[in-house]
């Protein structure tokens, strides 16, 4: 429940960051976001619709696809990102900070990628693209980052046909600061080795398996102090997973002693999707 209750709020202030990003930097400027923030808001220029609202229309069919392909959990809370982030575009008030289009769609980015990528952190997405997105880096084992830069390819040349080419530049300068961060704060590719030193391998072997697709290597192991008998268990894994693994050790055996160590390369069979 208090692991829940944490995705929840890490969800709204997700929410927050991109609603602010919308309002405060990139509407006033007329510079897009990425993902279908950015489909969205070039939709409302066209049609009697508020961004936010057709932010959520737009959501609901990749809503379905990521309940299909990514699990209900993800779905929920990816949803409620969107419902949230609707929310708070229609509460915020459209008003600028600055009056210089580049700071606007640098920090627009910024702020954006913030919001997307704590929300990606634990376990759920911002919506969209968001979705679109993690499904291809699961099964090419790419950087998210570099999705969100091609997909969001076709926002920057509809901006362009659609106002001028300035605004198509600024707004490739909000997307690839937006994929930047985005990578740096999720890193979904980088692979990690966990070391559990643990007195209850065959419980937590079976916990961790309920909760990480991921082969587990179980080592005899013999306490150095009082010599009492061990087991490691060798896990190689996502940092995209690390954050489940945390949890199931902390409930199955808060003694247990956790090395994580950054992996260069992986040989051999090694689950991608």
């Amino acid at each position: 429940m208090w692991n829940e209750l944490k995705k929840i709020v890490v969800v709204v202030i997700g929410a927050v960051f991109l609603a602010a990003s919308l309002n405060f930097f990139l509407i006033p400027a007329d510079v897009f976001a990425s993902g279908f923030t950015g489909v969205a808001q070039i939709l409302a220029t066209l049609l009697p619709l508020s961004t936010g609202i057709l932010l959520l229309l737009l959501n609901i069919p990749v809503a379905i696809i990521g309940w299909l392909k990514l699990g209900k959990a993800f779905t929920v809370y990816s949803f409620l990102s969107v419902a949230l982030t609707t929310l708070f575009l229609e509460v915020f008030p459209v008003q600028a900070f600055s009056p210089d289009i580049l700071l606007n769609a640098v920090f627009g980015g910024v702020v954006a990628a913030i919001g997307a990528g704590i929300t990606l952190k634990v376990g759920a997405s911002s919506g969209g693209l968001d979705i679109i997105a993690l499904l291809l880096s699961r099964v090419s084992d790419r950087p998210v980052g570099i999705y969100f830069f091609l997909l969001n390819g076709l926002i920057v040349v509809a901006s362009g046909f659609l106002f001028d080419a300035e605004k198509a530049l600024y707004t490739l300068v909000t997307l690839y600061v937006t994929s930047r961060i985005i990578d740096a704060i999720h890193t979904r590719h980088v692979k990690l080795t966990a070391m559990i030193v643990t007195k209850k391998p065959t419980e937590l072997r079976k916990a961790i398996h309920e909760r990480i697709t991921r082969g587990i290597t179980r080592m005899p192991a013999k306490g150095g102090y009082l010599e009492d008998d061990k087991e490691v268990l060798m896990i190689v894994l996502t940092r995209y997973e690390l954050y489940d693994l945390r949890h199931v050790v902390q409930e199955v055996d808060p003694e247990a002693f956790t090395n994580i160590v950054h992996t260069e390369g992986v040989y051999g069979l090694f689950r991608k999707t």
